[in-house]
């Protein structure tokens, strides 16, 4: 069997009421979208109106966040002063918007207002002291920080000292003080009593521009959409509202560098989604926070020269392409630097950037289902790096009971990142496997998967597809379902992409119903698609081509119950593999062939059953591989049912390729032994090929020809040197021991070379 790469997390079974089913009638709902309704706490008519109609008119009143007549107070008389006035913001999408949102706010009000989003590189996060002292210098006389600010108490007590007031806008996790600014707008405020806590930084500086404009400006929507999906924040009530209307508005949007980006990126704009944005426009406008100085997005946003717009989208286009390239080529370092044995993975690499760290940290996560973090190499010996974690284990509370070990820490339970002296990454992860082995964390229960459904495929229609757009815009806290379908067979399954990185499936039911499946990073995982019973879990799309619609399976993970065969027979089939030391490799030769060695460096000399009945037991093995063939099937029938084991690998080299060579032909033994008549002796140490190439035969085959004409002692061959014996007895070739072995390892290599998978499987089961 195949385990899930995750936790799989099956909804409650409730049984929808009377009543919300009356109701889902009313509206034209199916009961398969009623389900993930209910299942999303949308239980009355109220409040599936409010899902399904996510009106601006229901956005909550601006003023009821704590500071805000203070903050609007403080700003309008800014603009009556005529003060200049500086939006500090943040290098990520969420800052970049929240900065041009209030930018252009202020704008509409005649306001002096200029920005700027610090560099991740010499800045670093929030408010930085020595930006704070240049920009007040040069004439400051307020600070508006976006998306920023409730940790920055150096810089803000500095700013607040010299006269000048800081106005904090931010959403962020809120310290135990807060700093000393003249206001802080947070919908978590612990003295507010804000209806919802989940505005992203944008979502924050849009409630401050509606109460500053005393009205909700339509036309900033379009960038409160992009930061918040961005930002993957919950998109639930607020939130939900602000998305679903900034989609729309993108898609009548004039912003000149807004449709520049959504052009180069390729998406549609009158058909835009939350996901166009979440992998299309969010990653270029982080890209160029993680790589460089993001200052230019705010430019992008709100220019009004199309060439410049066209210039700085193409720039971000580039810096993105050039993140992905970062991103892939430290993975495929950070891969070789895994150890299995750590409870939390500690990767440290040289001169990776670090900007993409974090990205490479989650997919290793994802990938190893533990903790990881990834630094690099920095100079005065320092390392530099970011974290990630799964649910079980609070990576910001661990790495707290060893914060003397770093030069600098933050973040929490999920996301850290850290600086750390060189000299002591080999305290961390001791210290890091000490922690979870002494709080006893089960790091094995893997990553949560929760899935929405189970489907029987017959269900999967295009109908079900286009209704499940009534639960749209998708994102944290109303996730895009997730369905499961169980007891597939795999009709069809190839690998695609430059790298046969992807999977390309079409899965069957025992109805003959079939499913298109998509599997992106799956490609090694083509050889589990050789079996049956399997349990796929996924996103439902339409795949269209060439005008015809189908419904498609964006495969996220997958299971095999029972029972599993993999065939690495043939050569093509073997490239690529090697087995570790969690598969028991058996190679029945008392000198296992070169191939076999490689493929299995620490392979197991088969000897009698009880010793492997021993090894398997004591090695905690998971699979078993067979590397050549035995001398009769029925031994590894005999190994696989003493073991009973779930996971067979059928290498089954044959080394003398006896199936192929045969015994030798009637005509084959004859020109042999007639040139042995002709020859007083042979040289069969150093000139066993020439005599091959002489007789037209396969040199192992003449091998094993001269090996039975030893035996029956019509030869004799001492130091290399093969002679005719003068008076040979009579025998028949089948007389010889050897000669009958190799007939029955022609019928052991016929059985299990040449059958089909399906046969084999079968056999090995009954």
């Amino acid at each position: 069997m195949k385990q899930a790469n995750f936790l799989w997390v099956q909804p409650e079974v409730t049984e929808l009421s009377p009543a919300f089913k009356e109701i889902l009638q009313t509206n034209n709902i199916p009961e398969q979208i009623g389900r993930l309704l209910w299942q999303r706490k949308i239980r009355s008519a109220e409040a599936l109106a409010a899902f399904l109609r996510p009106d601006l008119d229901r956005l909550h009143d601006p003023f009821l966040l704590y500071d805000m007549e203070k903050a609007v107070a403080r700003i309008h008389e800014a603009i009556i002063n005529e003060e200049q006035i500086l939006i500090y913001g943040d290098y990520d999408a969420d800052g970049i918007t929240s900065a041009t949102v209030l930018k252009e706010t202020l704008e509409l009000l005649g306001a002096e207002a200029s920005t700027y989003l610090p560099n991740r590189f010499t800045d670093g996060y929030g408010p930085n002291l020595e930006v704070y002292k240049e920009k007040i210098a040069s004439g400051i006389q307020l600070i508006v920080t976006v998306d920023n600010g409730v940790s920055g108490h150096e810089a803000i007590a500095y700013a607040q000292q010299q006269g000048v007031d800081v106005i904090v806008t931010d959403h962020h996790e809120l310290p135990d003080t807060l700093p000393n600014a003249y206001a802080i707008i947070h919908p978590r405020h612990p003295q507010g009593q804000y209806p919802f806590g989940d505005l992203a930084g944008v979502g924050v500086a849009f409630k401050t521009a509606c109460a500053l404009l005393e009205e909700v400006p339509l036309e900033l929507l379009d960038l409160v959409a992009i930061g918040t999906i961005a930002d993957m924040v919950s998109l639930t009530d607020e939130n939900r509202i602000l998305v679903s209307n900034g989609l729309k508005m993108i898609q009548q949007s004039d912003r000149i560098g807004l449709n520049e980006l959504l052009s180069i990126s390729g998406v549609n704009k009158q058909q835009v989604t939350e996901t166009d944005i979440g992998f299309s426009v969010g990653p270029r406008l982080n890209a160029i926070g993680r790589l460089k100085d993001p200052n230019p997005a705010v430019t992008l946003m709100t220019t009004f020269d199309q060439e410049e717009a066209r210039q700085l989208a193409h720039e971000l286009d580039v810096i993105n392409q050039q993140r992905k390239s970062f991103v892939e080529e430290i993975m495929k370092e950070a891969q070789q630097k895994i150890h299995p044995e750590n409870e939390v993975h500690l990767v440290v690499g040289d001169n990776w950037h670090e900007g993409v760290l974090g990205i490479v940290a989650g997919r290793l996560m994802q990938q190893t289902g533990r903790p990881v973090i990834v630094l690099t190499k920095k100079d005065q010996g320092i390392a530099k790096g970011s974290g990630r974690s799964v649910a079980a284990l609070n990576l910001f509370e661990m790495l707290s009971t060893m914060k003397d070990l770093f030069v600098s820490f933050g973040g929490h339970h999920a996301a850290v990142g850290l600086t750390i002296p060189t000299d002591d990454l080999d305290l961390l992860q001791t210290g890091m496997n000490q922690y979870v082995q002494s709080k006893a964390i089960d790091l094995r229960q893997g990553i949560p998967l929760q899935i929405d459904d189970t489907l029987p495929l017959a269900d999967v229609t295009i109908q079900l597809i286009e209704a499940l757009k009534l639960l749209a815009p998708f994102g944290l806290g109303n996730p895009l379902p997730k369905f499961l379908i169980k007891d597939l067979n795999t009709k069809n399954a190839r690998q695609i992409g430059s790298d046969n990185q992807h999977l390309k499936l079409v899965m069957e039911d025992a109805a003959s119903n079939q499913l298109d499946v998509i599997g992106f990073g799956f490609g090694a995982d083509a050889p589990e698609f050789a079996n049956d019973h399997l349990s796929l879990v996924g996103q439902l799309t339409i795949n269209e081509w060439n005008g015809n619609r189908k419904p498609q399976l964006m495969l996220e993970d997958f299971a095999v119950e029972g029972f599993q065969l993999f065939d690495y027979r043939s050569k093509r089939n073997r490239q690529g593999v090697s087995f570790g030391k969690q598969t028991l490799s058996i190679s029945f030769q008392k000198k296992p062939a070169p191939e076999a060695q490689r493929l299995a460096p620490m392979l197991t000399v088969f000897d009698t059953l009880p010793a492997l009945i021993d090894l398997y037991h004591d090695g905690g093995y998971q699979e078993i591989a067979f590397l050549d063939c035995p001398t009769e099937p029925q031994i590894i029938k005999e190994i696989v049912d003493a073991l009973t084991v779930n996971r067979i690998d059928f290498v089954l080299l044959s080394p003398e390729d006896a199936y192929v060579d045969g015994v030798g032909s009637r005509d084959q033994y004859s020109r042999l032994f007639k040139l042995i008549q002709h020859q007083a002796q042979l040289d069969v140490r150093y000139k066993l090929k020439s005599i091959a190439d002489f007789l037209k035969l396969p040199e192992k085959l003449l091998i094993f020809m001269i090996q039975v004409f030893s035996e029956l002692e019509f030869v004799t061959i001492q130091d290399g040197v093969l002679k005719k014996n003068a008076a040979p007895a009579n025998h028949p070739l089948t007389d010889s021991r050897i000669y009958q072995q190799r007939q029955q390892m022609i019928k052991t290599e016929e059985f299990l070379l040449m059958s089909d998978l399906s046969t084999l499987k079968q056999w090995l089961i009954s």
